[in-house]
Order: C-alpha cells, then structure tokens, then sequence
C-alpha cells in the first residue's frame, strides 16, 4: 500500500458542482501499451483483437469476461491495487467520466506495437499515437473539472505505465516466415528501428506531462505457448525469437538511462521483463507452477494454436500455471510480475524498483 502522504494524490470533495483537487489519496495512475495491459478498450473498438468472451475472466471478481487478456487480473490491476487505488478503467469506457477521471485512465489497446504497421491485421486498434492523443484529450477534460493548473499537479504527480515491443516482433517481424521487415533488415537493425521509435514515443509522453513512467521491456518471446506450438518439437524455446528478446531489453535500458541524463531526472525505469519472466519459465515449480509451457486455455501442442474459446481446453487450476493462453501470463504470474516490479533488484528494474520510487517521492 501506498504511504498516503508519498506524492501528489487526489481528494475529489464535491461542493454542489465543484469538483476540488489536493493531495492525500493515492497517485492518479495511467495505462498505455498493448494486451498485456489492455482492461477494455477493444471492447468498444470493431477489431479481432478482443478478450471479452469466456473463459476469460473466469477468476475475474465478477467471474466474466471484461476485456482483460487473462483469467484474473493484469499487471495494470495489480499495481493499482499496491498503490491503494481503484483501478483504472479503459478511455473508451462512458462510465470514465467525472470524479472517476481523477483516479486515472488505461489507454491500452491489444495488438499494437511500437510501429504503426505492427498488428495490421487486427484492424481498428488504438495506436499507441491514438492513445497520447486521447491523454491530450483526457487532460482537457479534466481541466475542465478542476482547472490547468491542478490537472497538471495531477499528471506530474501519477504513474505512468507503459507497455510495448512484443507485438513488434510476433505481430510484425515474425508474423510470417518472410515478413516485408526481415526483407528490409536483421533482427539487429530491426531493434535499433524499434528503439529509436520508442525514444520518441517517451519523448512524447513526457512532453504531455508524465515525470514517473514505468516502461517494459519484452518478455523472453520464443517461449511462449504460441511459439512453441509454431517451432518447438521439445519443449525448448524459439531461438530467433528469444535472440530478439536478448537484443530489445538491453537497448530498451541503454535507451531510457540516455532519456533520463537527457532530462536530468529518473523520469523513465525500465523492466526487463525478459530476465523477470525467465525466473519462473526456467523453473516453474519454484514458484508453484506445474508447467511453464503449456498454456491452461487453448488448443493444439501446449495449448498454443489459435484463440482462447469455450471450445478449448480449459486447466481446471490456473494457480498451477505460467499461461493463460498462446501469448499471455495468468493472474498468478501477473503477481510475481508485479512484485518484482516493486522490490526487484537492478537485475530487472532499471534504476530502481517501484518501491524505492514510492519512497523517494514521498520525502
């Protein structure tokens, strides 16, 4: 939980009409990214890229599907939930609107990527330049309830995660066995284009206010559910597609320690989610997993061809499980995500951990 007087919070007093802003609650937090952190926005969008049928949700509160790519809660949830707030809802949601605004808003879209030709095929998606613009359109409107000057208290003081780069590789590079990128580059050159676009993706964001940004690296990509079905014969992780992984996170960190000295401030932290997420794809059963590769909804080798449906094999467990479907963790690894998040060494967390973060911001 959050130290209630650690950074700029909300306190939505309301006095007739008049909505007041000021600190004692907890931080305002933002969501951008893809379906790792995606909690509903495709639910409104006309687009392929959607998780609102069963089973998904299926330990969800509610016990039905919300939109989330996963059993149970995601990593935006979860990081709300240590911070002590109510989680955020999707933009697109009509029930985001007054005092609600104030707690935050997810901008995340499933199947985007960092470039704009990432995820192509899922059509209607909102791009991660669509959901900086949405922020720019989020912030007016909270403006209008409490005016410029505490909206931007309010923005300077949140957390920001953002979530990106998977979909680069599966949903582009990868897609096919001869895509139009690995005709116009290596997976060496490809990343450095990958990168230098993130650059100005986070440049962005701290230019519409962002000061605490959380940003993700990739998970280790070949040892998915989805590609071990595709070119695994046993069990052992794609290697192009883990070489990808080993390439993209120490650029991602090389390229927000530049952007902080830039700034002159640890504005952005980098999560190298590929050496987290190996801790319990390498030995599942010391985190209480049964199995690291099959994933507990799906079809075909280890549950990882095609779509999570009614239709597919459904694991009675999903504690025992690393996956929840072809592509994405379940709720249990979402936790051990996020606790590394939060206390992980500079192993994974790239200057600092979110705890120390919590702490600094609270002097």
């Amino acid at each position: 939980m959050a130290n209630p007087g650690f950074a700029i919070t909300l306190a939505i007093v309301v006095i007739t009409t008049f909505i007041t802003y000021s600190e004692g609650s907890p931080r305002a937090f933002f969501v951008f990214g893809d379906s790792l952190v995606d909690n509903g926005n495709n639910n409104f969008l006309a687009t392929t890229a959607r998780a609102d049928s069963p089973p998904y949700g299926v330990d969800y509160p509610t016990h039905r599907p919300t939109g989330r790519f996963s059993n149970g809660l995601n990593i935006a949830d979860l990081i709300s939930k240590q911070l002590g707030a109510d989680p955020t809802l999707p933009y697109l949601d009509p029930a985001l609107d007054g005092d609600k605004l104030l707690v935050g808003a997810n901008f995340a879209s499933a199947g985007i990527g960092i470039l704009n030709d990432t995820g192509i095929q899922f059509v209607n998606i909102l791009r991660i330049y669509d959901q900086l613009d949405l922020f720019q359109q989020y912030q007016q409107r909270v403006s209008a309830l409490i005016g410029a000057e505490q909206t931007t208290r309010l923005v300077n003081g949140a957390l920001v995660l953002i979530t990106l780069g998977g979909n680069d590789y599966v949903n582009n590079y990868f897609l096919t066995p001869i895509s139009v990128r690995q005709l116009q580059y290596n997976i060496q050159d490809y990343s450095h284009v990958v990168i230098t676009e993130y650059n100005k993706i986070l440049t962005r964001l701290h230019d519409l206010g962002a000061r605490r940004v959380l940003v993700t690296g990739t998970g280790p990509l070949g040892c998915v559910p989805a590609e071990l079905a595709l070119w695994s014969s046993n069990g052992e992780c794609a290697n192009e597609l883990q070489q990808a992984s080993k390439i993209f996170n120490p650029l991602l960190v090389q390229m927000t320690t530049r952007l902080n000295q830039q700034l002159s401030s640890d504005i952005f932290v980098a999560v190298n989610a590929m050496e987290l997420q190996n801790d319990f794809i390498d030995k599942p059963k010391e985190f209480g997993f049964v199995t690291s590769k099959i994933a507990c909804c799906g079809q075909g080798p280890y549950n990882g061809l095609g779509l999570c449906t009614t239709a597919s094999n459904l694991c009675t467990n999903r504690d025992e499980y690393a996956f929840w479907d072809a592509f994405h963790p379940t709720e249990k690894a979402n936790k051990i995500i996020v606790k590394t998040i939060f206390t992980g060494s500079n192993k994974y967390m790239s200057p600092m951990n979110l705890s120390t973060i919590m702490a600094i911001d609270s002097l």
